[in-house]
C-alpha cells in the first residue's frame, strides 16, 4: 500500500515589481536639440529666465495639428495611425485646453497649415520636440512628434498628454535639477538599454540622467507626479528615501502642478487683456517675467510701420493679423533676448485691417522701465 503524503507547497515570496516592468513598459524618447546660445557675458540670473522660457508660444497662439495619411500626404504607411489613436490624440489636446488657457487647438488636414504634424510609427517610440522648437527647425514634411504604441490604455492616454506637454514647451521632470533624485547610474544605464527600450548611452543620458543645467531655470520646484515625470523602479534610484525602496511612480493624468504650469504660462485671455497700441504713443509693459501683453493695431492709413520694445529688457515680439475668424494669420517675429538690441517688427500694415501684436517678457532689468512704442 502506497501512503500519499500530503505535501505543503511553499508559494513565493511576492516581489513588488513596477507597473513599467509588468507590461514592458516603454518611454518617450524626446529627440536631442540645439539649445539657444546666450551670450556668456549676460548675467546667469538673466539667462536663466531666457531659457527657462526659451520654446515657449505666445498666449493667443492657435496651434494647428495634422495627422500624416500615407494617402494624402506621400507619407510613410507607418506614419498613418488607427482611428483610435487619432481620437485618444484629440481627446489629449481638449484635455490641455479644458484647462482654460488662452492657446487654440486646431485639426487641420494640409501640412503647410500645421506647426504639429503627427505620426504613429510603431517602430520609432513617442517623442515630440519642444515647443516653437519646429518652427524654422524642422521641414514641413517631417513629423514633430511621433506615437509609438497604442494610446487607448491608460498608459497611452497619459503619453498622448506627456507629448503634447512637451509642445507646449514642457519638459521632462526627472531632469529637473531640484529633484534631488540620486541615481543608480549604471542600474538606468542596463534598464534602459535593454528591451523594451533599447536605448544607446546617450539617449539615456539626454532622456534620463542629464539634468536641466541649474543655471537654465527659474527656481522650479520638483513634481514627482507631473505628466512629464517618468515612472522609475526603485533599484534604479540610490536615494532619498523614500524613492529608493518604493520607486517614483507618477499618478495618471496632469497633476495640479501640470495644471498650474500651463495656466501660468497660458492664462485664459479676456477682452480687457487687449490694449489699443496708437501710433506715437508708447504702452508701458508692467508685467513679471514670463507675463505677455496683448496691444490691437487699427492702422488709419495704409503704409510701412514700425513696432519697437525700449528699455532694458529681453522681449519676444509677434504680429497677427486679425481676419475676423478665431485663427489669426501670422506675420512677423522679433526675439531680442540676451542681446543689447531691442525687439523690432516693420511691416506693412493696412488701413481698416486689425493686427494684434503679442509681447512676451522674459526678463526686465527694472520693473515699468519697459515699453512698446509704434510709428
Amino acid at each position: 500500500m502506497v501512503i500519499k503524503k500530503k505535501i505543503r507547497v511553499r508559494r513565493a515570496k511576492k516581489v513588488s515589481v513596477s507597473k513599467a516592468e509588468k507590461a514592458g513598459r516603454k518611454f518617450c524618447d524626446m529627440p536631442e536639440m540645439a539649445l539657444r546660445q546666450v551670450p556668456q557675458d549676460v548675467d546667469p540670473g538673466r539667462a536663466a529666465f531666457i531659457l527657462d522660457m526659451d520654446n515657449i508660444w505666445v498666449n493667443g497662439t492657435v496651434i494647428h495639428y495634422c495627422f500624416f495619411e500615407h494617402t494624402k500626404h506621400s507619407s510613410s504607411t507607418k506614419w498613418t495611425g488607427s482611428t483610435a489613436d487619432k481620437r485618444a490624440v484629440r481627446k489629449a489636446f481638449n484635455e490641455w485646453k479644458d484647462l482654460g488657457i488662452g492657446l487654440e487647438f486646431v485639426e487641420v488636414r494640409s501640412l503647410d497649415e500645421a506647426e504639429i504634424r503627427i505620426g504613429f510609427d510603431q517602430d520609432e517610440g513617442s517623442w515630440s520636440y519642444i515647443g516653437t522648437y519646429p518652427m524654422g527647425n524642422v521641414s514641413k514634411s517631417r513629423r514633430t512628434m511621433n506615437f509609438g504604441w497604442s494610446l487607448t490604455t491608460s498608459h497611452g492616454k497619459d503619453t498622448a498628454l506627456h507629448e503634447i506637454g512637451h509642445s507646449l514647451g514642457a519638459k521632462h521632470e526627472h531632469q529637473n535639477p531640484f529633484s534631488g533624485i540620486q541615481w543608480n547610474r549604471q542600474g538606468v544605464y542596463d534598464y534602459f538599454s535593454g528591451p523594451p527600450n533599447n536605448w544607446s548611452r546617450r539617449k539615456i543620458n539626454s532622456n534620463i540622467l542629464d539634468p536641466v543645467s541649474a543655471s537654465d531655470v527659474e527656481g522650479s520646484e520638483w513634481d514627482g507626479n507631473s505628466i512629464m515625470h517618468y515612472e522609475f523602479r526603485a533599484a534604479l534610484i540610490e536615494g532619498p528615501p523614500p524613492y529608493d525602496s518604493a520607486g517614483i511612480h507618477p499618478a495618471a493624468g496632469l497633476s495640479p502642478k501640470d495644471k498650474a504650469w500651463a495656466q501660468h504660462f497660458y492664462p485664459s485671455l479676456r477682452k480687457k487683456d487687449y490694449v489699443d497700441l496708437i501710433p506715437f504713443q508708447s504702452e508701458v509693459i508692467q508685467i513679471e517675467a514670463g507675463g505677455q501683453v496683448n496691444l490691437v493695431i487699427k492702422p488709419k492709413t495704409t503704409r510701412k510701420y514700425t513696432m519697437q520694445s525700449f528699455g532694458e529688457a529681453d522681449t519676444l515680439m509677434v504680429l497677427f493679423e486679425d481676419d475676423g475668424t478665431d485663427d489669426p494669420i501670422y506675420l512677423q517675429a522679433d526675439d531680442d533676448s540676451g542681446t543689447d538690441y531691442n525687439a523690432k517688427i516693420e511691416h506693412r500694415l493696412m488701413k481698416g485691417t486689425t493686427y494684434i501684436l503679442r509681447v512676451r517678457l522674459y526678463w526686465a532689468n527694472a520693473a515699468g522701465e519697459t515699453a512698446v512704442m509704434l510709428w
